[in-house]
């Protein structure tokens, strides 16, 4: 594990641009990608067929094009964009809610370390044994922004709480890119939402490169 102290010189550039930002995290694996161009994944956890086939093929996608892909490691969308990036044997940043020592949820272990096998990071700015506390969760979620150079939103029901990183993001200057959802699936509500209010559609891999 290293430790990076906002007074240090490879403290993330991304993140001093940002208010209240950590002062200091807790790192496993490769610290050199967390100034890499990088989107963020996000949605549900408890997705639908739907939504784990496309966060799976966008995490593929863009670590075949050499993105590094941000997420949170929790079930559904985050996990399934990030197997899709193992796959490609390309480079994820997974941002816990707890300390390095308590990963959460435990399904999602395996996942780890994947990730870090195949020079991604995992980070978190709680100490190494911290548990996973639900009030750490929405200030994590300011990392997974900040670190982004877009955030994609592949599924998110009525006021799911992905809808905090999309607000982080609004307040970071982010693009906010949305996968168009079936209007009669609950899942699907708040990307269609957020796209008629000027969110970013999105088909393809492509649409994301900029």
């Amino acid at each position: 594990m290293k430790i990076i102290r906002e007074t240090d010189e490879n403290y993330p550039e991304k993140l001093r641009q940002i208010y209240g930002r950590p002062a200091k995290l807790y790192i496993e694996g490769n610290t050199n990608i967390l100034n890499s161009k990088s989107i963020a994944i996000i949605g549900s956890r408890n997705c639908s067929k739907y939504g784990m086939e496309v966060a799976y093929k966008f995490g593929y996608g863009l670590a075949q094009k050499g993105i590094t892909v941000i997420s949170g490691l929790a079930r559904g969308i985050d996990a399934y964009s990030h197997w899709g990036v193992v796959k490609a044997k390309g480079k994820a940043i997974a941002v816990l809610g707890s300390g390095l020592n308590n990963i959460y949820p435990r399904e999602n272990v395996k996942l780890y370390n994947e990730i870090i096998k195949n020079g991604g990071a995992v980070i978190t700015e709680y100490e190494s044994n911290a548990k996973p506390d639900k009030i750490h969760f929405p200030a994590r979620n300011r990392i997974i922004s900040a670190l982004s150079d877009g955030i994609l939103v592949v599924e998110a029901r009525r006021k799911s709480g992905t809808l905090i990183t999309v607000d982080f993001g609004l307040e970071h200057g982010k693009d906010i890119f949305c996968i168009p959802g079936n209007i009669t699936s609950d899942n699907s509500y708040s990307t269609n939402e957020l796209i008629k209010q000027g969110a970013i559609p999105v088909t393809c891999v492509d649409d994301l490169l900029f």
